[in-house]
């Protein structure tokens, strides 16, 4: 039996149709703003919008979630890193932009009313904005038995926030300034992050039966203990790598479409070419097997291993692989920008292809 994120309830290719039917009416409401305070610079479509405030300077939005992570929280009994994700999906999407985040507000979507639970996901909340360098201003709770329905009954909840941030107009990144024969740098990520739950979960939990409290000896750890390691913020190190001045071109969050995502940021006509990739997580190779996935589908559906991209000159990859060294992650040369408009991802005997 072969799994897909499609068959696991996940339609990419439905969600790429829905989002540009959504555009194209949120489009509309952008003449509102012309010639006032807050017209839009950047609209929806990218890693996060640009609205106009004046001086030269854009304040940057985004909102995001946990997704169904948030119901391996509530089969572990555990709360307390979920917030953490919650920050991460927000803040490293608007450092895409070239952004600085600087608050959050967040909304806890809740089936029954519990002080404990709330309080554990804000020691994440806080936990995440203290490694973003954020504010948390404010959220909202709200308790709606008749629609959170979640794993564990009683239990169920949804988390989300919506992040500002900063950034000078002129200083701003799109990706427009990417050009052939650039680098590709990857960042590594702590494990699955926060996308592909759904297809995790139908493999590991469902298909194979396997339980989050069961110890998995090539992930040295429980299921569960592995599928909630928190996303990570990269935040300080990216802003580090802006403010010394290195020439970026692109920066791009590897979350749902995984490496599809690099194509929101190339200009027309280029793409991508991944030829050094790292050796995917174990977690990945255990949904791969038990799961009969194909290459194709997992490396357009989890990260395996790579949570951040940077593109930039060839000439900038050593000092910007030193940055991020400093701040304790590892970043290695993985690609390069290539003239065909589209993601080649080559491995070992095998090369996918993302038109």
């Amino acid at each position: 039996m072969t799994w897909s994120y499609s068959r696991a309830g996940v339609d990419l290719d439905r969600v790429k149709k829905a989002h540009k039917s959504i555009l194209e009416l949120v489009e509309l409401t952008y003449k509102l703003r012309e010639g006032l305070f807050g017209r839009v610079l950047k609209g929806a479509g990218h890693y996060a919008a640009l609205i106009d405030i004046g001086g030269g300077r854009a304040l940057a939005l985004h909102a995001d979630g946990v997704g169904t992570k948030v119901l391996i929280a509530q089969l572990m009994g555990r709360y307390d890193t979920v917030g953490i994700d919650c920050v991460a999906m927000n803040v490293n999407d608007l450092i895409c932009v070239g952004a600085e985040p600087v608050a959050m507000v967040d909304y806890l979507a809740m089936e029954r009313s519990d002080e404990e639970i709330a309080a554990e996901i804000t020691k994440g909340l806080v936990k995440g904005a203290e490694t973003a360098g954020i504010a948390i201003i404010g959220g909202e709770t709200a308790v709606m038995p008749d629609v959170i329905k979640g794993a564990v009954e009683g239990k169920g909840f949804d988390l989300a926030g919506l992040s500002i941030g900063v950034v000078d107009v002129d200083k701003a990144i799109f990706g427009d300034r990417i050009r052939l024969g650039d680098a590709v740098v990857g960042v590594e990520s702590s494990g699955i992050h926060s996308n592909g739950l759904t297809l995790a979960r139908k493999v590991l939990l469902e298909h194979a039966g396997l339980k989050v409290e069961d110890y998995v000896d090539e992930l040295r750890c429980t299921l569960g203990e592995e599928l909630l390691k928190p996303t990570h913020i990269y935040v300080k190190p990216v802003l580090e790598v802006l403010r010394r001045g290195v020439e970026v071109h692109g920066l791009a969050h590897i979350t749902g479409g995984s490496f599809t995502k690099l194509m929101r940021i190339a200009p027309r006509g280029l793409g991508f070419k991944l030829d050094d990739m790292p050796e995917p997580h174990a977690i990945f190779k255990l949904i791969q097997r038990l799961g009969s996935v194909s290459s194709w589908e997992m490396y357009r559906t989890f990260n395996m291993g790579v949570g951040f991209c940077l593109v930039l000159p060839e000439h900038a990859v050593d000092e910007v692989i030193r940055v991020f060294k400093a701040h304790g992650f590892r970043a290695m040369r993985i690609g390069e920008v290539i003239d065909e408009p589209r993601v080649e991802i080559c491995l070992k005997g095998e090369k996918l292809v993302y038109a």
